[in-house]
């Protein structure tokens, strides 16, 4: 009787085993602070569904703390542009290397790329070889559309799955015979759920320079500028900036302090651009994620942007497309100014703030940036990505 009993429980653990899900093991990579962002977002949704599942790779401090892991990167990995990148060529190469003999190794379920299109079309079309049955999805698509449309074939040719962030995205992937998702924005989550609309200040300027130390150190010297000369023909405009971290906050400081620049002109605090950008009048932004998240406060802003001069001239040979402000790309209209290189001067950036606290031209902009919005879908990106994922797994 005892062995019989013994023996059932046996059976019915056997049978217990075999129908239990296995845990699934995915790989992560993401870099710069932006990445870290949504691939956070996209980590907790997926372990909001399958807590077991076990999340490695490289992204930044939110992913880590989620899926420990998951290696901090992010400060390392956040190079920009072409010339830039090249200076830094080997300490890349080696994560390359590095990720795909672990994956090699380890043979993943999946392989989710979070953005980083340099270095994550790379890692895919090596794990396509090193571990054929590893599912790879990229979530917020590379837009070769910009400037190598020949590179859709390619990632057709080793993804399962693309996640688009933009609708104009899903038909180009889509007629390359890979699987796409159009999961709409991310931010639109993001922004929309916490910003307020009831404090908007007249004569505020907010000053956007961008979150990294280059696109500071190219930027910031312009808007100092810009502030100079508009104390004297505006003297009731206030100015406000924005630093990423208290350490670029500090880097900001010294910068004004050596032109010169009282404190209590330019009030400079880490952290706090989604407030400003909900209280600020007008602005100058950086080209980048903080031009769409301008648009979502309903603040009209000029995009500026420089980089260095090699950098330029082969952007300027490759990119195939009349705007780089995705706000404009979106309705494919000038929506918001444009000051690129030399346009990116104290003269042209007056002129637009200007312009920009004149109420028709206000009207006109965030009409404009509206009718971008409405394209983005209405939330929930990063659960509907999350499903994407798990939807390649008989799970």
């Amino acid at each position: 009787m005892h062995t019989f009993a013994w023996n059932k429980s046996l059976f019915l653990q056997f049978f217990r085993a075999r129908d239990r899900v296995p845990v699934m093991k995915m790989f992560v990579v993401a870099g710069e602070k932006s990445g870290d962002k949504q691939g956070a977002l996209v980590i907790q949704e997926l372990l909001r569904r399958r807590p077991d599942m076990e999340i490695v790779g490289l992204g930044g401090n939110r992913m880590h703390a989620l899926a420990p892991g998951v290696e901090d990167w992010a400060d390392a990995a956040a190079v920009i542009g072409i010339v830039e990148v090249l200076r830094h060529i080997r300490f890349f190469a080696r994560k390359l290397k590095e990720m795909t003999e672990r994956i090699a190794a380890e043979q993943p379920d999946c392989l989710l790329l979070i953005d980083y299109p340099g270095f994550n079309q790379r890692l895919a079309e090596r794990v396509k070889k090193v571990s054929p049955k590893t599912k790879i999805a990229w979530f917020i698509a590379p837009m070769v559309w910009a400037w190598k449309k020949g590179r859709i074939p390619k990632l057709a040719a080793v993804l399962d799955l693309m996640m688009c962030t933009f609708p104009f995205e899903k038909p180009l992937f889509e007629k390359a015979g890979l699987r796409t998702e159009f999961v709409g924005h991310p931010l639109v989550d993001d922004i929309l759920a916490a910003r307020r609309t009831d404090v908007r200040e007249k004569n505020l300027i907010g000053l956007f320079p961008g979150s990294r130390n280059r696109e500071v150190e190219r930027h910031f010297p312009v808007f100092l500028d810009v502030v100079k000369e508009l104390r004297t023909r505006h003297p009731e405009w206030r100015f406000e900036t924005s630093a990423s971290s208290e350490k670029l906050a500090a880097v900001m400081r010294r910068m004004a302090e050596e032109a010169g620049m009282p404190a209590e002109v330019i009030n400079i605090c880490p952290g706090s651009y989604h407030d400003l950008m909900d209280r600020a009048e007008a602005a100058l932004v950086t080209s980048g994620t903080a031009t769409l998240e301008a648009a979502l406060h309903e603040l009209p802003f000029a995009l500026v942007y420089k980089v260095s001069a090699g950098t330029y001239w082969i952007g300027r040979m490759i990119l195939t497309i009349k705007y780089i402000g995705m706000v404009n790309i979106l309705v494919d209209k000038p929506v918001t100014r444009e000051l690129i290189q030399n346009d990116f001067n104290v003269e042209n950036c007056i002129a637009e703030l200007e312009r920009l606290t004149q109420p028709e031209s206000r009207a006109k902009v965030q009409a404009g940036m509206q009718e971008s919005m409405d394209t983005l879908g209405h939330g929930g990106a990063a659960a509907k990505a999350a499903e994407a994922v798990l939807s390649l797994f008989d799970v």
